[in-house]
């Protein structure tokens, strides 16, 4: 290949790549952007869709569960951008126990192993709970009530999930405990984007 032909190459690259950055990630963005707020305004919108679009291709999964595998991975818009310790623990401390909830759907047919997940489930909720009390006792808030309010919504959801758990060692219905599971992660979603929006 001649200099001149590897330059044109190059070129070429370029002019590809400057179509995904300068039109494609706009339209992304802006895309997203259209259903945070869709998403807002008609909670579960996002989910309608992607059923319809699942039902319609005729695709079958067990979308409860596929959520939860998923659900391990970081959103920007529920984490905390404040570069504090107490703030980066919280985000830590949340994306740990996301993580363990989502690896239910491999442990929870291994007892042994399931029953180590429930025991570090545990100890990941109250370490989120130690964290966001010690950001409590640190800063102060003007909207100290909504914090509050979606602390104990957590601790709800958190009793919530206990409760299933028993039930699902009596009856055996995982879907129960997928279902419990995806609400505590969407709970502890919130603390961080209720913190974030009240610092």
């Amino acid at each position: 290949m001649t200099m001149e032909e590897m330059r044109i190459e190059t070129e070429t690259n370029s002019m590809v790549s400057m179509t995904l950055y300068a039109v494609m990630y706009p339209v992304f963005n802006e895309l997203v952007c259209m259903f945070v707020h869709a998403e807002r305004e008609n909670p579960g919108l996002t989910q309608d869709i992607i059923m319809k679009i699942l039902e319609k291709k005729n695709v079958q999964i067990n979308y409860t569960e596929s959520l939860l595998r998923m659900a391990a991975d970081d959103v920007e818009e529920f984490l905390v951008d404040r570069p504090e310790q107490e703030f980066q623990d919280l985000n830590d401390k949340a994306r740990a126990l996301k993580n363990i909830l989502s690896k239910i759907p491999d442990e929870i047919n291994d007892r042994v192993r399931f029953l180590q997940t429930i025991k570090d489930i545990a100890s990941a909720i109250k370490e989120l709970l130690d964290t966001v009390n010690n950001v409590f006792k640190k800063y102060q808030y003007q909207n100290r009530r909504a914090l509050e309010h979606q602390k104990k919504e957590f601790v709800k959801y958190s009793k919530s999930f206990s409760d299933t758990l028993k039930t699902y060692f009596k009856d055996g219905k995982a879907i129960n405990v997928f279902i419990s599971a995806n609400r505590l992660i969407h709970q502890t979603n919130l603390i961080l984007q209720t913190f974030k929006t009240v610092i």
